[in-house]
């Protein structure tokens, strides 16, 4: 019976080091560029038929609004056409604009809610 010897271990990627003739080896650093999100701005859409209650009612439930600063809102978005109703990063506002919509949606009226860049 012949025994054969275990295979080399990996080798692992090296890393740029520079060494300083000292027994010191260092990492050199790379400064990381990063760019906040970009943000979105959803915004409410005025109708002839949904309630402004109802619209109130959206804004404090999913913008978390109080009760006067929803009704500033709404009154916006009645006399203006629209509103906005708060500013997110992409994945929250399409999440507020799916809520927005479904809620709508099982209520039965036609309100709609959009995001666009901010």
């Amino acid at each position: 019976m012949s025994a054969e010897p275990p295979p080399p271990p990996p080798k692992t990627p090296s890393v740029p080091r520079h060494d300083d003739g000292q027994g010191t080896v260092l990492a050199e650093r790379q400064e990381q560029r990063v760019e906040p999100p970009k943000l979105y701005q959803v915004v409410l859409l005025n109708d002839d038929y949904t309630p402004m209650e109802f619209v109130v009612l959206v804004l404090q439930e999913y913008f978390l609004r109080d009760i006067d600063t929803a009704t500033q809102i709404m009154l916006k978005i009645h006399h203006e056409g629209r509103g906005v109703c708060g500013v997110y990063s992409r994945d929250i506002a399409a999440t507020k604009v799916e809520l927005v919509q479904a809620a709508a949606k099982r209520a039965g009226h036609p309100l709609q809610c959009i995001m666009e860049s901010a």
